[in-house]
């Protein structure tokens, strides 16, 4: 167990607001599967080991299947995802390595795919999923057995 500090505990109201966010979230018209894509993806690159084991936990329950959550870090390479999927999955990764940009291919082809509140729901979930994982690894929080 991590001795690190416990923002939960030392600012809550920060904490909140982030809680807030991913409240918003939760009540948006996103489909579950799109929303656990954006959180395993992110949290995949982002190495985030807490939130790994979370939303795939998550991702079960609500009918994702082991083949595709086994490939998401190799989608590319697979057939397992459609059009919106791969769309949603290429800016996930770009907004994730955000010090490379979001291409204008990438966010063009996602305001193609998406209309714009549904779009602008994905950014805000890609942006929050990014937040819980540094607060996870910074804080040293470890998946649970």
């Amino acid at each position: 167990m991590s001795n690190r500090i416990k923002i939960d505990e030392v600012q809550p109201a920060a904490y909140n607001a982030i809680l807030a966010l991913e409240k918003y979230i939760g009540s948006t018209n996103l489909t579950a599967k799109h929303k656990d894509l954006i959180k395993i993806r992110a949290s995949q690159i982002n190495g985030c080991a807490f939130c790994i084991n979370m939303h795939t936990i998550d991702a079960r329950k609500a009918g994702e299947t082991e083949q595709r959550i086994y490939a998401l870090s190799a989608w590319r390479d697979t057939p397992f995802f459609d059009e919106q999927e791969r769309t949603l999955l290429t800016l996930t990764e770009e907004v994730t390595l955000i010090s490379n940009h979001v291409s204008d291919v990438t966010y063009n082809q996602a305001a193609d795919v998406f209309d714009p509140a549904y779009l602008a729901d994905i950014i805000l979930t890609i942006i929050t999923i990014n937040a819980w994982n540094r607060l996870a690894i910074t804080t040293g929080l470890e998946p649970s057995l």
